[in-house]
């Protein structure tokens, strides 16, 4: 992994950790090199996102969401609020379902 996109992963990581700030939503980090904190990590896929609405305590939908070359090749800021609005798209989904 060349430096460039190492540092542009790690100001991603920071930038939606520091805006993500929802108890609700449980995001994980696969990024081989970078965040490793999610326990079932595929490192041969692209780096990725995990991310988990907590509903209730049995019901805990979850979203991947890959950082593929294309997404890659935007700012680091541009990348991460096009990851929080996803995130912010799947809780509103998960809602409507639930609320009906």
């Amino acid at each position: 992994m060349d430096i460039e996109l190492k540092e542009k992963l790690e100001k991603i990581v920071e930038l939606v950790s520091n805006v993500m700030v929802d108890c609700e939503i449980n995001i994980e980090y696969c990024m081989p090199g970078i965040a490793m904190t999610s326990q079932s990590c595929n490192t041969s896929e692209d780096p990725y996102i995990l991310v988990e609405y907590v509903v209730s305590e049995y019901t805990k939908p979850t979203r991947k969401i890959h950082l593929t070359r294309g997404y890659l090749k935007d700012e680091a800021d541009v990348i991460a609020n096009l990851i929080t609005f996803s995130i912010e798209q799947f809780k509103m989904e998960i809602d409507s379902v639930e609320m009906g």
